[in-house]
C-alpha cells in the first residue's frame, strides 16, 4: 500500500510541470518595469551631473542608451511571447503621425544632445493614420536609437501618404550604411527567421511583426531597408495601408 501511495506521489510529480515560458515572460515584465525606474533614476542622474564633467555627462548618456535598448529588448521578448511568435494581436486607433514621433525622439533627449545629433522631420502637421500607436512607437524607437549608434551627426524622419494609399514612415541617417548580411536578412520570411542570431535578428523579426499585423483588405504592412536617402547612410522604412 505503502508503494501503492509512492508511485502515486511520483506519478504527481510527473505531470505537474512548471510552465517556465510563463515564468520567463514574468521575469522579462519584472525587468522591464525595473528599467524604466532606472531610466528615470539615470534622467534624474544627468540633470544633476555638472556641464563641465564632460566624461561624467558621456558615462550617464552612454549608460541610458544601453538600458534603452536593454528596455526595448525585453518589450520586444514579452510582446512575442504574448503573439506566439507569429502572430500579434493589436489595438487599432487614430494617431497623429507628428506626434507620435516626437514622443519617441523626446524620450531619447538625453542621448541625442550627448552626441550632438541634429535630427529633422518632414511630416504634415495633420497626418494621422489608424494604427497601434503603442506597436509603432517601440517600432520607431527601435529604429531611431540605432540610427543615434550608428549614424554620424544627423537624422531625418519623414512621413506621407503615398499614391496606393499607404502611411510611409523613413528614418535616414548619414552613417556608413546597413550591411549586406542585414540587407539580405531584411527580405525574409517571418518563417525563415532565427532568432537566435542575435538582437539584429530580434529587431528585424519584430518590426516585420508589427508591420503585418497591420493590415486592410488583401494588403499588410511592410518593412524595408536599403542605403543611400537624402543623407547617404541606412535608410529604414515601414509601410502601414
Amino acid at each position: 500500500m505503502h508503494g501503492n501511495n509512492l508511485v502515486m506521489m511520483r506519478s504527481k510529480q510527473v505531470t505537474s510541470t512548471i510552465d517556465f515560458s510563463s515564468v520567463l515572460a514574468a521575469a522579462v515584465h519584472d525587468m522591464k518595469n525595473s528599467l524604466f525606474l532606472l531610466i528615470q533614476a539615470i534622467e534624474s542622474l544627468s540633470t544633476i551631473v555638472s556641464v563641465e564633467n564632460v566624461e561624467a555627462q558621456e558615462q550617464v548618456a552612454s549608460v541610458h542608451y544601453e538600458a534603452s535598448r536593454l528596455n526595448t529588448n525585453l518589450v520586444q521578448i514579452l510582446s512575442l511571447y504574448r503573439a506566439e511568435l507569429e502572430s500579434l494581436p493589436i489595438t487599432v486607433d487614430e494617431s497623429f503621425i507628428k506626434d507620435l514621433i516626437e514622443d519617441v525622439v523626446g524620450s531619447n533627449t538625453l542621448y541625442i544632445k550627448q552626441k550632438k545629433i541634429s535630427i529633422s522631420t518632414s511630416i504634415d502637421e495633420d497626418l494621422s493614420w489608424y494604427l497601434d500607436g503603442e506597436l509603432i512607437y517601440l517600432l520607431l524607437n527601435d529604429v531611431i536609437i540605432n540610427a543615434m549608434r550608428y549614424g554620424t551627426s544627423k537624422i531625418h524622419i519623414s512621413a506621407k501618404v503615398d499614391q496606393n494609399a499607404n502611411l510611409v514612415i523613413r528614418i535616414e541617417d548619414d552613417g556608413h550604411g546597413y550591411p549586406q548580411s542585414m540587407l539580405n536578412k531584411s527580405h525574409e520570411e517571418l518563417s525563415d527567421f532565427e532568432l537566435s542570431q542575435g538582437r539584429t535578428g530580434l529587431g528585424l523579426f519584430f518590426a516585420k511583426l508589427i508591420a503585418r499585423a497591420h493590415s486592410q483588405d488583401d494588403k499588410e504592412g511592410t518593412i524595408a531597408l536599403f542605403n543611400g536617402g537624402s543623407l547617404g547612410g541606412s535608410v529604414f522604412e515601414v509601410k502601414i495601408p
